[in-house]
């Protein structure tokens, strides 16, 4: 009797989804693309870094192609005029999310921001974040912590490059101390490292969690592949329980830590933590979607800063003609005997575009997140179906020839001879996405990254490692939804400013 059930299990799928599979594409006219296997789709044709192999298919298939991974029809974009069509024309049929085995589990099903349906939930949250969480008034009242930990940032670098003179520093440890120690103070109010760079008990659970869920998220889980064999994998399902409710704990607690702060102090905070438990009656809610919210804000704001932030500075390594120039300007602007400042950004228009130009070639992540149709819905000439999964491909839409002067090369000046908005209004620029899915912390981001590279560039004169020419500086990309450099960028930093400059004074 075993075998016929198990036989029965494995093969009624399979004639399901053939059936399915010819009804789909008797009924819709899908957009082309390459020929899918049975069962797994188009799964084993897949590169691993995703973007350039689906830029690659869109040379041969056009900017709209249909990829199967196993019975999963995903839709991907190519150009700034179907991108349009995503985020614009069709937002509102396009503006619920697709949610991996491990993003659903991590959100409660959707019960954060980012990967919430669309409807009276996510309206909410929505509304939470842009007038309670990243208004123009909090971003300007938490600027301090800010400024506070790119200089501790700096101050680091200055005792490092003294120490080991003409030796390169690998900045990627240094960048993720600012992301790390900024989100942490904003959503928390915790900075989990004390004044010797040593991190507490309670930072390296954080830490270690933090961790955790990027191995997790980056994870094939084989019942995400192969749906209907999902009771064969519940391994898989403690290993998501198990890293929720480690998330969970060390949550609660530090809730539990500011809660007896307000009783005893009586007074309201400035931290998102404090903030959303100040407006949980008023929105109605739940603990989970506080907790999502935290955390959301935790990954978001932790990798995307480090990682275009890195990309840019490596950018500057290749491209010393680009250094020097933005040298000069902060030199101008800001001279050589005070720090820059956040306020200065405004009168740095080429280190604006420095951050501009980065965030073109290097998007943190390029496919942007995975849009669902809620209904039959019409790109172009082609259907997406109900269900079916639109990415858009930020990455190649931003190198597309026909839309930008030498895409591959690395010109900010670019930004001069016509200003791009980079926050969701011009469909050739996307890193934070567009519509009802833009990013709510966009400003939040491109604040913290233009002040590190004002920062590292006011402070510091970068060359590559020993032996390496600017033009050899590796820029190939890490597989994963974020994309970091497959090799960290290290450089040697020269001091450039006078040594009173390079201390720190901790808020």
């Amino acid at each position: 009797m075993v075998t016929p059930i198990l036989l029965a299990a494995v093969l009624l799928p399979i004639i399901f989804y053939l059936l399915q599979n010819i009804y789909t594409r008797l009924r819709f006219k899908l957009p082309p693309g390459p020929r899918p296997l049975p069962i797994v789709g188009n799964f084993y044709d897949v590169k691993p870094v995703k973007f350039r192999c689906y830029a690659e298919w869109a040379r041969t298939y056009g900017p709209i192609l249909s990829v199967y991974l196993d019975s999963k029809l995903n839709v991907i974009v190519s150009s700034s005029e179907l991108a349009k069509e995503v985020l614009k024309e069709n937002d509102q049929l396009l503006a619920d999310r697709h949610r991996s085995r491990s993003a659903n589990s991590f959100s409660r099903g959707g019960q954060d921001l980012i990967w919430a349906d669309y409807g009276p939930h996510y309206v909410k949250v929505r509304k939470v974040c842009n007038l309670e969480l990243f208004s123009p008034k909090k971003l300007e009242a938490l600027r301090p912590i800010r400024e506070d930990e790119v200089t501790a940032m700096v101050e680091s670098i200055f005792k490092d490059s003294n120490e080991n003179r003409g030796k390169a520093l690998v900045m990627r440890g240094y960048l993720g101390s600012v992301a790390f120690n900024n989100i942490t103070r904003l959503t928390f109010g915790k900075r989990f490292v004390n004044p010797e760079g040593e991190m507490d008990e309670q930072g390296k659970e954080f830490k270690g969690i933090v961790s955790n869920g990027i191995k997790i998220g980056a994870k094939v889980f084989l019942a995400e592949n192969i749906p209907w064999l999902s009771w064969f994998f519940a391994g898989e399902n403690d290993i998501l329980l198990k890293h929720e409710q480690r998330r969970d704990r060390l949550t609660k607690a530090i809730m539990a830590e500011h809660d007896l702060a307000r009783k005893k102090t009586g007074g309201a905070q400035e931290h998102f933590i404090d903030a959303l438990h100040s407006l949980q009656q008023k929105y109605d809610l739940s603990d989970d979607t506080i907790i999502g919210l935290l955390w959301d804000m935790i990954t978001a704001g932790m990798d995307t800063t480090s990682i275009s932030a890195e990309w840019a500075m490596a950018e500057l390594v290749k491209n010393p003609r680009v250094q020097k120039k933005a040298q000069e300007e902060l030199d101008r602007v800001v001279g050589t005997d005070r720090i820059m400042s956040e306020s200065d950004i405004s009168k740095l228009p080429y280190l604006q575009s420095i951050a501009k130009e980065a965030l073109r070639l290097h998007p943190p992540t390029p496919l942007m997140l995975p849009h669902k149709a809620n209904s039959n819905v019409k790109l172009g000439r082609y259907d997406v179906p109900k269900g079916g999964i639109v990415h858009v491909n930020v990455w190649a839409i931003a190198r597309d020839p026909a839309i930008w002067k030498n895409p591959d090369e690395f010109w900010p000046e670019r930004f001069f001879e016509e200003d791009v908005d980079v926050k969701g209004h011009d469909f050739r620029l996307l890193p934070f996405g567009a519509g009802r899915r833009v990013c709510p912390g966009a400003q939040l981001a491109i604040n913290l990254v233009t002040s590190m590279l004002g920062h590292l560039l006011h402070h510091f004169e970068w060359t590559p490692l020993a032996g390496v020419k600017p033009e050899e500086v590796d820029l190939t990309e890490n597989p994963g939804m974020v994309t970091y450099m497959r090799t960290p960028l290290q450089a040697v930093a020269t001091p450039r400013l006078p040594n009173n400059l390079y201390k720190r004074v901790p808020v």
